[in-house]
């Protein structure tokens, strides 16, 4: 046992070093984006107008986005599971018989 981690440990980890490459590459992607995004641009709202760097414009149009398409899944998986679930609900609420068994609460006996 001892002898496959002393051989584990000693041999060039490809994994962890292909992670560390990939990182940096992004890290590295990402300031020369910044880099190259710097100058200000002109942002017309209706009433107003400003400047702001153009990185912040991508950042932020990025940002709206996303989360744009995070709240309409959310939608829509919220009525896809509404109209799928009255059906499913009905069905389980039975407990695998035909019919219910029993009296509902409050109810007088039969006889």
């Amino acid at each position: 046992m001892k002898l496959r981690r002393r051989e584990r440990e000693g041999t060039w980890q490809a994994g962890l070093y292909l992670k560390l490459v990939v990182l940096l590459a992004v890290i590295a992607y990402a300031v020369a984006f910044v880099i190259e995004n710097h100058r200000e641009t002109e942002v017309h709202f209706v009433f107003h107008t400003t400047r702001v760097s153009l990185i912040w414009v991508i950042l932020l149009s990025l940002a709206i986005g996303v989360i744009g398409g995070v709240l309409l899944s959310q939608l829509y998986r919220r009525r896809r599971r509404h109209e799928v679930g009255e059906s499913a609900d009905a069905v389980s609420d039975l407990g695998g018989g035909d019919e219910a068994v029993g009296e509902p609460e409050g109810a007088a006996p039969s006889a």
